[in-house]
């Protein structure tokens, strides 16, 4: 995007100085060319908003997405305890079982 710039206010520069130089240079003409490079440098300013916009909430979802993806971490872990305990009590309820039916 800078380049395309840049590039286009070269060009008008460029113009202006060659037509400057061939003395045959209408004021209207060289306002034409200044109000081209004006609506280049306005171009490249909204452009630059629209890319500070873009990467500003770019950076807030992938803060949003990190937060996501600690809350489901924490929820696997609470997950896998649960059924850590709920295993370890089947056993509990099995071993108890075994023992009273042997008796």
């Amino acid at each position: 995007m800078k380049n395309v710039i840049s590039t286009t206010l070269k060009a008008g520069v460029a113009a202006l100085v060659l037509v400057s130089a061939s003395g045959c240079v209408s004021q209207k003409y060289v306002d034409e060319i200044k109000a081209t490079a004006d609506k280049a440098v306005q171009d490249a300013a909204a452009a630059k908003a629209a890319a500070d916009a873009a990467a500003s909430a770019a950076q807030s979802a992938k803060s949003s997405a990190d937060s996501a993806q600690s809350a489901a971490n924490q929820a696997l872990q609470a997950a896998q305890a649960s059924q850590a305990c709920c295993d370890a009590t089947n056993e509990k309820i099995d071993r108890a079982f075994k023992k009273s039916v042997s008796k």
